[in-house]
C-alpha cells in the first residue's frame, strides 16, 4: 500500500487564507465588551434650536423693584427704641431677600446699610431690621423718612 501524500495548497491561496484569518481575528478583538445589561445609546451631536420667531414677545418685567420691596417703615414703640440703637425697622415684601432689601434702602433713602435681619410675623408679613452703617445716625434718617 502506498502512502497518500498530502498535497500542499498553492502559495497564493495559503497567504490569502492567512490574511483573511488575521482580519477576522482583528474584527473579533475590536468588539466592545458590554458590562451592563442595559444598552446605553451613544451620544450624538445635538444642534441648538433655530426658532422662526421668539416664543416670548418681550422680556418679563421685574415685579419686585425697589419701590415694591419696602412697603412701609414701622412706627411702633419698640421700633422707636431700635432707632436709638442705630437700627430702623421696615415691613417689606415677603418675597424680598436681604440683599434686595439692602439695595432698596440704599436707593430710596440714600443711606448705607451695615446689616439686615429679617423675620416673618405671625400675620404673614416680613419685618426687616436694617442696621445702618456707623457713619449714619438712625435718628436723622428717621426724621428724613418721616417716621418721627
Amino acid at each position: 500500500m502506498a502512502l497518500k501524500v498530502k498535497k500542499e495548497a498553492p502559495a497564493p491561496l495559503k497567504a490569502e487564507a492567512k490574511a483573511k484569518a488575521l482580519k477576522a481575528k482583528k474584527a473579533v478583538l475590536k468588539k466592545k465588551i458590554h458590562t451592563s445589561p442595559t444598552f446605553q445609546r451613544p451620544k450624538t451631536l445635538r444642534l441648538r434650536r433655530q426658532p422662526k420667531y421668539p416664543r416670548k414677545s418681550a422680556p418679563r418685567r421685574n415685579k419686585l423693584d425697589h419701590y415694591a420691596v419696602i412697603n412701609f417703615p414701622l412706627t411702633t414703640e419698640s421700633a422707636m427704641k431700635k432707632i436709638e440703637d442705630n437700627n430702623t425697622v421696615f415691613i417689606v415684601d415677603v418675597k424680598a431677600n436681604k440683599p434686595q432689601i439692602k439695595q432698596a434702602v440704599k436707593k430710596l433713602y440714600d443711606i448705607h446699610v451695615a446689616k439686615v435681619n429679617t423675620l416673618i410675623r405671625p400675620e404673614g408679613k416680613k419685618k426687616a431690621y436694617v442696621r445702618l452703617a456707623p457713619d449714619y445716625d438712625a435718628l436723622d434718617v428717621a426724621n428724613k423718612i418721616g417716621i418721627i
